[in-house]
């Protein structure tokens, strides 16, 4: 396949495919996105990707579970970034069936347009969730945050060593996709690398309850409405900026012949791992009010605690040092505002440079 071909992100008008395609438009490259456009926002993000790139986006409205047009993707393209994925928790438990078919079936039809076209490499969005609950781990309260007990998880968090241990129809879904991804590498001889994310944030992420969450917090803040927490609220994530991430994506393509058959924790580290609680804090911070919150009962599969051990990607993908979580999310709270065409009173933060 010659070097000038276009690279393929499947779900390339979500959060994270949008920042990708734009970040391989920018380096000169063709990008095809193919999208659904069944979530709501990312009309927006492709018709910003268009505006910005006229030349080097072409995209193409399908869904990864029709082989056919897949296919004919996939025989197009040099490489693969697969994002195209039902993406919430809650939805999984609603319709799970909807759920396997995009999240396995659709990453199946892409493994086996791969497996007809060899030397085709791709990077797989996978979760967190695959390691499940972490149910036998054990926390203690330091104010207003979760901490592991134990002194190795403390220091680095989640290693890849970590058994898997699918919870919720998304949990298996994910799993069982990134499992497919993996064996392909060994079974075919695909260049495949999985990524388990953590919790992502960043420009051109229209957060939902479900999906997304520190948008969805900044959004309800900014717009003065109550934000409600599942749990206990001293439950943490390491957020990691998009930025970081679509390094990381891009270092995985083009390191493929070195990490191939290789699965990575991908997310902010111990340095920027947070509770809802000081996040919460942190967001009233930057609008000049607290934040109206309220409780509701813990929701299925949620983890007390994750945060991820990221010394092997940042080894073998040569990754960047990590946005501050503080910086992040005064960023993304700024280009949210203008987004969205909030009239809010948000103080000196607003100055912060966008990325």
């Amino acid at each position: 396949m010659p070097t000038d071909a276009p690279i393929l992100v499947t779900g390339g008008a979500g959060f994270i495919g949008s920042n990708i395609a734009d970040r391989l438009a920018s380096e000169g490259h063709h990008v095809l996105i193919y999208d659904a456009l069944t979530r709501p926002g990312v009309e927006r993000n492709l018709s910003w990707l268009q505006q910005r790139h006229a030349t080097k986006i072409t995209p193409i409205q399908a869904d990864v579970r029709n082989a056919a047009d897949l296919t004919r993707a996939v025989n197009e393209a040099q490489a693969v970034f697969h994002m195209a994925a039902q993406v919430a928790v809650t939805t999984s438990m609603e319709d799970p069936r909807d759920d396997l078919e995009i999240n396995i079936l659709g990453t199946f039809n892409l493994l086996e347009a791969l497996r007809q076209k060899p030397g085709t490499p791709v990077v797989f969005a996978s979760t967190n969730k695959v390691y499940g609950d972490l149910a036998d781990l054990d926390f203690a309260r330091d104010g207003d945050t979760y901490v592991p007990v134990d002194d190795t998880v403390r220091a680095h968090g989640i290693g890849e060593d970590r058994p898997l241990d699918f919870h919720t129809p998304y949990g298996v879904s994910k799993g069982a996709a990134d499992q497919y991804v993996l064996d392909y590498a060994r079974s075919y001889g695909v260049p495949t690398a999985v990524l388990r994310m953590s919790c992502i944030y960043g420009q051109r992420q229209m957060g939902t309850e479900d999906q997304g969450w520190v948008a969805h917090f900044l959004i309800r803040a900014l717009e003065g409405k109550p934000i409600t927490l599942y749990g206990d609220g001293y439950q943490v994530r390491d957020i990691l900026d998009v930025s970081n991430a679509v390094e990381a994506y891009l270092h995985a393509w083009q390191r493929i012949d070195q990490v191939k058959g290789r699965a990575f924790n991908l997310g902010g580290g111990p340095a920027n791992a947070v509770s809802l609680r000081v996040l919460l804090a942190h967001i009233g911070d930057l609008i000049g009010r607290e934040v109206d919150v309220s409780f509701s009962d813990w929701r299925a599969g949620d983890q007390r605690y994750f945060v991820a051990d990221t010394r092997a990607a940042e080894a073998a993908l040569g990754l960047s040092p990590k946005v501050a979580w503080r910086d992040g999310v005064a960023h993304l709270a700024r280009w949210l505002a203008t987004e969205r065409g909030l009239n809010h009173p948000i103080g000196e933060w607003l100055t912060v440079p966008a990325e």
